[in-house]
């Protein structure tokens, strides 16, 4: 995988560190300090003190109650009274939510159309009838349109998610709290990026204090807006993305994060969803943790760093936990497709009696399990078309079994690589 180095560049910060401090005092009535825990498994595997900060442990389960309530608490009494107005997939709305309810404060939350239904639910829990949510579009960047268009007709205060300095100082108080937390000299810290708001507050508070230690910021494969923008040189909006890691899917960062981003990130990275995947449910597996996709971004980039961490102090942050447990099928199939234990194909069986009791019994190999299946048989064929699907106990069982498949005149077409005839058959 490629991956993008920038430089360090010392210059003033963007965020004045006093207004850190003061969004911290604003927010401790209703923030909680989460922990920062070290991680045994994580730890043995990698040879390093691997430490967890655990925002998916606060009330709202993430980090963007922080941010939302330092920018409400914020408003004049006038803009308090005409609401406020807000985009986001998920997180941000919650927090957002929650000022509104403590505050007493009117406000309209536009949140993407496909948005899992356990975030609207938890949106509407801690609204207690101060919000109302209009679902529209597809993407963040969709929602964020229709609500800044509704925001210029009621003139109402907009909050954006991340691209806002109060948001980014109330985000940069999770760098206190680790800095506070620990005594120990900090190596790495691993930081979630979606729109940039926390990388922002971050790396501000830790080149101010910690200027030693390497931040990396993490995208998913799928969206990696803020990578891009960083080797273009220039705040880019991508044409396309994978909103699978809705929680840190958007298709454009904040000018005013990529600037903060660009000077203050020393390595930003991008890791497959796949593999972001794998990483939700050793979490779970292993360590009975719940995190959302984009809460498993920082622990699962931890591979790619593997050999310079050695020994070596490291924080990732878990950004969140607001995972719907409808998704856990879609998780584990791409877990499996990303470690090449999946494969789709279409194979050509005989018509005649028997054909499917072979393939079972000679073409599969001992540890393979179809479970995928899909047949219609045509009288007037020789050869009629099924789309199976295959688990596999070990990733080099693969060429075996094609080959298999191949000497006996069953194999059709191989779909893993095909993506659109994959997404149309299975």
């Amino acid at each position: 995988m490629k991956n993008s180095t920038f430089k360090k560049i010392v210059t003033a910060p963007f965020i004045d560190f006093k207004k850190i401090l003061q969004a911290a005092n604003t927010i401790k009535k209703v923030v909680t300090e989460t922990p920062l825990l070290q991680n045994f498994n994580l730890s043995t595997q990698f040879g390093s003190n691997i430490l967890l900060k655990r925002e998916d442990l606060q009330q709202v389960r993430s980090y963007k109650i922080r941010g939302a309530y330092n920018k409400i608490s914020s408003l004049s009494s006038y803009e308090r009274d005409k609401g406020i107005v807000c985009a986001s997939a998920g997180n941000h709305a919650q927090g957002v939510a929650f000022a509104c309810n403590h505050l007493k404060i009117q406000g309209t939350i536009f949140m993407p159309a496909p948005t899992p239904k356990q975030k609207i639910e938890q949106v509407k829990m801690f609204g207690n009838g101060f919000i109302d949510i209009q679902l529209v579009g597809d993407t963040f960047d969709d929602a964020s349109a229709h609500a800044l268009s509704f925001c210029q007709k009621k003139t109402k205060t907009f909050v954006h998610p991340f691209n806002d300095k109060k948001i980014i100082e109330g985000q940069a108080t999770v760098g206190l709290e680790i800095l506070n937390q620990t005594t120990a000299p900090i190596d790495y810290v691993f930081v979630p990026v979606g729109g940039g708001g926390l990388a922002s507050g971050l790396s501000s508070v830790f080149k101010l204090l910690s200027p030693n230690t390497k931040i990396i910021g993490v995208e998913p494969s799928g969206a990696p807006s803020m990578k891009t923008a960083l080797e273009k040189g220039r705040n880019v909006k991508l044409a396309s993305i994978d909103k699978f890691i809705d929680g840190a899917a958007v298709q454009q960062v904040g000018d005013l994060t990529f600037a903060i981003c660009k000077e203050n990130l020393d390595i930003m990275i991008t890791v497959p969803e796949g593999k972001v995947c794998q990483t939700i449910l050793d979490l779970y597996n292993k360590d009975a943790i719940v995190v959302e996709p984009a809460g498993a971004l920082t622990i699962a980039a931890l591979e790619i760093f593997k050999d310079e961490i050695k020994g070596k102090n490291v924080i990732c942050v878990v950004s969140g936990s607001n995972n719907d447990i409808v998704r856990t099928p879609e998780i584990k199939e791409r877990a499996l497709l990303y470690n090449g234990l999946k494969h789709y194909f279409i194979i050509r069986f005989p018509q005649r009696a028997g054909a499917l009791k072979e393939f079972v019994v000679k073409i599969l190999g001992k540890n393979d399990d179809i479970t995928f299946f899909e047949y219609s048989k045509k009288t007037n064929r020789e050869n009629a078309p099924a789309v199976v699907g295959i688990e596999l106990l070990k990733k080099e069982d693969l060429l075996p079994l094609v080959q298999r498949m191949k000497s006996k005149n069953f194999y059709g077409e191989y779909l893993n690589d095909k993506p659109n005839l994959f997404e149309f058959l299975v």
